[in-house]
């Protein structure tokens, strides 16, 4: 594999040059066609003022116009496309080098705050592991990238999926076309919504009524053609009094037809264009090479039906329009657009939801192919699966993907059969909730088929269960303590099993509180992550609650990472025994500051910060 940034700033150069070279033509034409306006007006003053020139003179400065002006538009695409690109490996070398916050899509329509781990670990919004990841150009894309990230797929389809990326990742052609085409479109496109109108049972009426609207439509045309050449008005008004009863008997239909597209004639010509782009590429693996040939299906490519549509609602969109209102009685147009659209999904409908679920999957390997390359450091997981076989996490050097590679402090993290919990102490800021979303965001990224970020990593299959920040709410009357053991009660669930004390019925909590939006067990181990556990009661209940949800975890055969800066809570590893490990993070102050090596050290911490801190902003002590 070529070296990412090199390659990239050599393309990135290739096309500034052609956006210079074009601009340059662009000015040029521009000046030509002033010139051939200027001549065109001067050879009119010679033509029809003062007849010295024959007036078929004049067809030379407008067919040279019309020339240039076609080459002039063929230039302007020219230059479009070429800044297109440019921008994208701008964007491409902003990611490699850690500049990339701001400047992608954040994923907040994916978030959920009932979800067990996706805001804790950063998930969705502004410089997210969405935003990093996603080069999708359609909604469906993001949609299966948001999928994939927010719920683990089994280890047979993550390991096809490292398959897939793998050969994605060289295809660097693929990946600016996908991320220049239709650059400009606006695209407007709910692909469930599209889906669900294609797939639609019929709702206009047989061919004979469809025949009937055609011939009332000829009829009001010929009608009125008459009434020009003989003033007749009995032949108008009645075809048109026999159009508002066909079209009111039809109404209801026709509207519900061409309502329910959801979309733009712009988003279905952007999704006709990626479709197309796909449909011609060469694809080594027999799920993408599947995928062509569905989208090739009988000899009649899916951008070439989708282009129809876009035609189609095209037309549609123009019914609201003064033209539309004009022609709505004479030609029934309404009626008549209903009866196309129809035709359309009655023809095409059933391949619309193959060819959605296609590009969105493409779409989504894309983005994990254009990370994978542009991360050449980051490995594939390896997953250790055997029935037998405890839950596993071993890391080696892990970082966080969204940390500065120059600002980034890897540590090693091993759960296994011997150590399958690791208490957390450390002082304030020193690193240990950063730990937690390091372990975390790589099992996700794990689990999706994504590399991660460490120099190695070998797991079993996990569910990743998290609890890392709690507030209140006054508007549910919540306490954040409450909050904390609400969504502690939703990871728990992802054991199979039921809570160590009680059931939901006695709890009085609401079904609503306890959704879990991620998918069902399927015989993954969990994998929890608990930052200050309990940390909204006192330190007695702490211990005794603490210690309670472990050995109850424990014996569901998870494993996970729990911390605190409560010292007391480091002595249940006592009462736990050899499965539970302390370990923490140091800082030190030097020179009236404090330093923070973010180093994961075995052992309790030996002492705290907080009096340091305070008295450093100042307080007095």
């Amino acid at each position: 594999m070529s070296d990412p940034r090199v390659e990239y700033s050599k393309r990135l150069e290739s096309y500034l040059q052609i956006v210079s070279a074009k601009n340059r033509l662009h000015i040029q034409v521009g000046n030509f066609k002033l010139a051939v306006v200027a001549t065109g007006l001067l050879l009119a003053w010679f033509c029809l003022h003062k007849a010295l020139l024959p007036s078929y003179w004049l067809a030379v400065p407008v067919v040279l116009y019309l020339t240039l002006a076609f080459s002039h538009e063929r230039i302007l695409r020219a230059r479009s496309r070429a800044e297109s690109a440019a921008s994208f490996y701008r964007r491409g070398i902003a990611r490699i080098e850690d500049r990339w916050a701001g400047t992608g899509q954040t994923g907040e329509r994916f978030r959920n705050p009932e979800h067990v781990y996706a805001d804790d670990l950063d998930l969705f919004g502004r410089g997210c592991l969405f935003e990093l990841l996603s080069t999708a150009r359609l909604p469906m894309g993001e949609s299966q990238l948001a999928e994939w990230l927010c719920a683990p797929s089994s280890t047979a389809t993550v390991l096809e999926r490292q398959g897939l990326v793998a050969e994605l990742r060289a295809k660097l052609d693929l990946h600016r076309d996908l991320a220049v085409i239709g650059d400009e479109l606006r695209a407007r496109l709910n692909p469930e919504s599209l889906t669900g109108w294609a797939e639609e049972r019929r709702v206009m009426p047989g061919a004979a009524t469809r025949v009937a609207g055609i011939v009332l439509a000829l009829a009001a045309v010929t009608a009125i053609v008459s009434y020009v050449a003989t003033f007749s008005y009995w032949p108008v008004l009645t075809v048109l009094m026999i159009e508002v009863f066909f079209r009111r008997s039809l109404r209801r239909q026709a509207h519900a037809v061409i309502e329910g597209i959801s979309c733009n004639a712009e988003g279905l010509l952007l999704f006709a264009d990626v479709v197309q782009r796909l449909e011609r590429e060469q694809f080594v693996s027999r799920r993408l090479q599947g995928f062509v040939a569905e989208l090739n299906r009988d000899g009649q490519p899916a951008s070439h039906f989708i282009r129809k549509l876009a035609r189609i609602v095209y037309w549609i969109d123009a019914h609201h329009s003064l033209l539309g209102h004009v022609l709505e009685l004479p030609l029934l147009y309404t009626v008549q657009v209903a009866f196309i659209a129809e035709s359309w999904r009655q023809r095409y409908g059933a391949r619309m939801r193959a060819s959605v679920e296609i590009v969105g999957e493409i779409e989504a390997l894309i983005s994990l192919a254009t990370y994978s390359y542009e991360h050449p450091a980051d490995p594939f997981p390896k997953f250790a699966e055997a029935p037998d076989l405890p839950a596993l996490f071993d890391g080696e050097e892990l970082g966080h993907p969204l940390i500065a590679a120059a600002k980034c402090v890897r540590n090693s993290v091993r759960l296994d059969r011997e150590t399958r919990v690791l208490l957390v102490s450390g002082s304030n800021m020193s690193g240990k909730s950063t730990l937690l979303r390091v372990v975390g965001i790589n099992t996700v990224m794990a689990m999706a088929g994504a590399p991660v970020r460490a120099k190695s990593l070998r797991l079993t299959p996990l569910n990743v269960g998290t609890r890392i920040h709690s507030t209140d709410s006054l508007q549910e009357g919540r306490s954040t303590f409450y909050t904390e053991i609400l969504h502690i009660r939703r990871v728990f669930d992802l054991t199979g099993g039921d809570a160590a004390n009680g059931d939901r019925a006695q709890s009085g909590v609401a079904d609503r509180d306890l959704a879990n939006p991620t998918v069902a067990n399927e015989g993954r181990s969990l994998l929890f992550l608990f930052d200050e556990l309990l940390e909204g009661t006192n330190s007695k209940d702490r211990r005794i609650g603490a210690e309670s949800l472990i050995r109850a975890l424990l014996q569901r055969r998870a494993i996970g990472i729990v911390t605190t800066h409560d010292l007391a809570l480091t002595e249940i590893t006592a009462a736990l025994g050899n499965t539970i490990r302390n370990v923490h993070f140091e800082d030190q102050v030097e020179d009236g500051k404090m330093r923070f090596d973010y180093k994961l050290r075995d052992g309790v911490v030996t002492k705290s910060n907080a009096i340091a801190l305070m008295r450093l902003i100042g307080l007095e002590m």
